[in-house]
């Protein structure tokens, strides 16, 4: 069976803030022949209610292995010898598991999301607060179905199981990733393993794509790297998202309403989000 090993780099750089000490000395209170130091701590310019967000920065290897991945798929659409490969990889899994069907791929597409959400309930807290991530988490998730479902009606690839010709790239590979890489952003300054976990979870979900006669290998790639490209993009835009509607740190609409666009059940409306005060 050939195997396809899904990695990306671990971006570098933290967003950090810290309170300074100011030092006086009351020299009219002092006592004769004794010093006192008064010490005053600062206020923060920040409040740790807000998020501080600044620059959104990533390594070349961040872009160029995503970017890689998507360039795969669209060479495989017409390359005689990719496509043999999905044609061997299919046969492979199928030899192997010729009666494998899951549906756990419709929800474990869904883990790392759900992962961020947890962790904040329990008490392990993000790079972001409740308002910043959800809207980061939106931004991703058009950004994801709006390229899948657009390239899915440009290339016309049929299902290795002929269904449909909505084959490449992978919705579920794509919003697994792009999951993962949320996941991973979030998390990265506490622990990398977080983020390890995540990607797992959606190599999982890509695999079962392809045991269930969904997905080609290359379809697969493709939406892996359409994920992973879709959520850095939005924590790009959403510093310039974040001081339009909420300048100066303070908050300018505790009300959003965002598109949103389901490629499961090809749906789509608005979703109206509330941050309470």
């Amino acid at each position: 069976m050939k195997k396809m090993i899904f990695s990306a780099g671990l971006a570098l750089g933290a967003f950090t803030c810290s309170s300074s000490v100011a030092v006086a000395q009351d020299t009219d209170s002092l006592p004769s022949g004794k010093d006192s130091v008064r010490m005053v701590t600062a206020v923060p310019k920040y409040p740790l209610t807000q998020t501080r967000t600044s620059g959104f920065h990533v390594t070349v290897a961040e872009i160029a292995v995503p970017a890689a991945m998507i360039g795969y798929g669209l060479i495989a659409l017409n390359n005689p010898t990719l496509r043999d490969l999905n044609t061997t990889t299919k046969a492979e899994l199928k030899e192997d598991h010729p009666t494998f069907r899951t549906h756990i791929d419709n929800y474990l597409q869904y883990a790392p999301v759900a992962a961020v959400y947890i962790l904040n309930a329990a008490g392990v807290h993000g790079k972001h607060n409740l308002r910043d991530r959800t809207i980061i988490l939106g931004i991703s998730a058009i950004l994801t179905a709006g390229t899948v479902e657009g390239v899915k009606h440009w290339s016309h690839e049929e299902r290795p199981d002929g269904s449909d010709f909505l084959s490449f790239p992978s919705g579920h590979t794509a919003t697994a990733f792009a999951a993962a890489e949320f996941l991973r952003q979030e998390y990265k300054d506490v622990s990398p393993w977080y983020g390890v976990a995540g990607y797992l979870a959606a190599t999982a979900t890509g695999a079962l794509r392809m045991y269930n006669n969904k997905h080609w290998l290359s379809d697969v790639v493709a939406g892996a790297g359409v994920g992973m490209l879709s959520t850095k993009a939005a924590y790009w835009m959403y510093p310039w998202i974040q001081r339009t509607l909420f300048k100066d740190g303070s908050r300018k609409a505790d009300k959003v309403i965002m598109p949103f666009y389901n490629p499961q059940f090809h749906s789509a409306g608005l979703s109206f989000i509330f941050f309470p005060r």
